[in-house]
């Protein structure tokens, strides 16, 4: 009961909901049309067959929209479940280094961690201090922000390196979510089919010249 009239409370006014003498009113193309009497503003969304909704009540005088609210409440509720849906599904995948690490193990790092982002899962870049290395934290820090800015393509930097215990770790989150990434690799997955299809027509066709 407390969670529904708490929802209730925190959905923006509406119509004749909306008792202030004026507004500034944003029209349903997202024009401006200025600052109007409430009777004008609720007049003009009637006239349109759509709703007032007020859009920023702490502004001076409140700005209120002409809009479907039925649809925009719609709208918004798929994109938070959309959210909470693609949060759900990233996974925090574990990337270790070496604080002296060779050329050829960090780029295979590196590599499998730009696969991570591309596939839009979150990457914990971590590296592991052995004995006096604990003394020497900013090698650690210049080791992190080189990784991060080598796979910056794909991902950008959610948490910046901190010491965790004998360790020091960074986050970097995809710059696609997860059913974007899922679209583009489908995406290629049917060019590369049909790549392979068109070749073999061709294939044909000059065997059968």
């Amino acid at each position: 009961m407390f969670e529904k009239e708490e929802r209730r409370i925190s959905d923006p006014r509406t119509n004749d909901r909306i008792r202030v003498p004026e507004v500034r009113l944003v029209g349903p193309a997202g024009e401006q049309v200025g600052v109007v009497s409430i009777d004008v503003a609720l007049r003009l969304a009637q006239d349109a067959d759509l709703d007032l909704v007020e859009v920023s009540p702490d502004s001076k005088p409140p700005v209120a929209k002409i809009m479907d609210y039925g649809k925009f409440k719609y709208e918004a509720a798929q994109k938070a479940k959309e959210a909470r849906r693609n949060q759900a599904n990233t996974i925090l995948k574990e990337v270790r280094f070496r604080l002296k690490i060779d050329k050829h193990d960090y780029e295979t790092k590196r590599k499998r961690a730009e696969g991570f982002l591309k596939a839009g899962d979150k990457v914990k870049a971590m590296i592991l201090f052995r004995g006096r290395e604990q003394s020497r934290p900013d090698q650690g820090v210049r080791l992190l922000k080189k990784f991060a800015e080598d796979v910056a393509e794909f991902g950008s930097v959610e948490s910046s390196p901190t010491i965790d215990g004998r360790n020091m770790v960074m986050v970097i989150g995809p710059l696609k979510n997860k059913s974007e990434a899922k679209a583009e690799a489908n995406a290629h997955k049917a060019a590369d089919k049909a790549d392979k299809a068109a070749d073999k027509a061709a294939k044909l066709e000059e065997k059968d010249a």
